[in-house]
């Protein structure tokens, strides 16, 4: 994909009519070509053990992560202090989207306030944490394509869905695995469906961990 980014991006900067488009175009191809290289070389090239693990952080870095209903974004802090550097945050509560913009102003976390549904985007990972159990289970068929539409081909939707049912209306609103199997399943391949081993005291035996890959 390397060379193939190159020709491409050098054909673009001819074309472009204006300096700045042209500049524009320079750093995306080198970013391109940059992304490219550093996944061949970590995947083709037989490594030590040592040098394996720098190049999969520096490989798998590159990859750009969608969490949407973000909440207090946990789970980006977390990320970016693995390496992670392409993180991209929609809420739709808007005093919550300014404070995250405050609060991660100094880091390559991007919080954009928009409902998901409306979110334009592509992306290779999709964290889901507490969106499916928010929305009206009426929704649950739109999220589904939703984020289907928003993974890159191969992309994943990794995340925690609850496997209870509450007695009180929601949200949260539960489920089991028997309903959200149909769900899911025109639209992703499931790689992990099962309960979630290390769920916080409170939830064990109360959710399920999801790896699901997109078809």
């Amino acid at each position: 994909m390397s060379p193939i980014s190159l020709v491409a991006g050098l054909i673009l900067i001819t074309l472009a009519d204006e300096l700045r488009g042209r500049i524009t175009l320079g750093i995306f191809t080198l970013t391109a070509v940059t992304l490219f290289t550093c996944s061949a070389l970590y995947h083709r090239i037989a490594w030590n053990d040592k040098n394996k693990a720098i190049w999969r952080r520096i490989d798998h870095s590159n990859i750009s992560i969608l969490i949407a209903g973000c909440g207090n974004a946990y789970e980006a802090e977390y990320l970016y202090s693995l390496g992670f550097n392409n993180i991209t945050l929609v809420d739709i509560s808007e005093t919550l989207v300014e404070a995250l913009n405050e609060k991660f102003k100094n880091k390559s976390i991007k919080v954009i306030y928009q409902d998901i549904f409306e979110h334009k985007g592509n992306y290779d990972l999709i964290v889901e944490q507490t969106l499916f159990c928010a929305i009206d289970p009426s929704l649950r068929k739109k999220y589904v394509a939703t984020m289907h539409h928003l993974l890159s081909e191969n992309g994943k939707l990794v995340g925690l869905l609850f496997d209870k049912e509450f007695e009180k209306q929601g949200p949260p609103f539960g489920g089991c695995i028997c309903q959200y199997e149909p769900l899911f399943s025109p639209y992703f391949t499931f790689n992990t469906f099962e309960d979630c081993y290390n769920s916080v005291m409170s939830r064990q035996g109360d959710e399920l961990f999801i790896n699901f890959s997109k078809k």
